[in-house]
């Protein structure tokens, strides 16, 4: 596996050969630098750490600011682990954009939107309860009854109940890639990726 740490731009649309028009999710990918690289005898697994964003040192905890320099880098925000990485490297070494090739799939991660607390309408599309009419005050986007009978006395767990909504970590998978600009660190990929714009994503191939 392939894989690199970017940020999510933002979204167009780029025209096809044939002329359709698709939209796209723009990000921008790498450089990442090599922090730290571990082997089954090591740590019992085969890992590439791998570091992305720069980050000042004062705002660096003393054991992360040790960490960076016995990699011979300068200190980032996000560390992301590349498990069995198909790349041959060493720490300090730096991986760019060009491991990327157009019409690549790729799955992209990242965290989701945060929506706060929200009720069963938006947050699982209930219809809600009943209608408006014939005397019903205020009850359209109720949730409904949640509980069992004294048998067995209890709400099940995993019932669809109000509660926070986004701000997860999601994988959109099997995402095309339309087209690569190592010149600008750009990556254009077919459709959306999770997140607003600014959010760290993890690309992987």
């Amino acid at each position: 596996m392939i894989g690199l740490i970017g940020k999510k731009i933002g979204m167009t649309s780029i025209f096809l050969e044939d002329g359709t028009n698709i939209p796209c999710t723009v990000l921008e990918v790498g450089p990442c630098m090599v922090t730290q690289v571990k082997t089954e005898e090591s740590d019992g697994y085969n890992a590439v750490q791998i570091a992305f964003g720069e980050k000042k040192e004062k705002n660096t905890p003393n054991p992360m600011r040790g960490h960076f320099k016995k990699a011979g880098v300068s200190p980032a925000k996000v560390l992301r682990e590349v498990r069995n990485c198909d790349l041959e490297v060493n720490p300090g070494d730096e991986i760019t954009l060009e491991v990327f090739e157009e019409g690549d799939m790729v799955n992209v991660s990242a965290r989701t939107k945060g929506k706060g607390f929200q009720g069963v309408v938006k947050r699982h599309g209930f219809k809600g309860v009943g209608m408006r009419t014939h005397g019903q005050h205020n009850r359209e986007r109720a949730p409904g009854s949640i509980g069992m009978s004294s048998d067995p006395s209890r709400v099940y767990k995993g019932m669809r109940m109000a509660g926070r909504m986004g701000n997860v970590n999601v994988k959109q998978k099997n995402l095309k890639v339309v087209k690569v600009m190592p010149e600008r660190n750009i990556l254009l990929v077919r459709g959306a990726v999770p997140g607003h714009k600014g959010t760290f994503v993890f690309i992987e191939k």
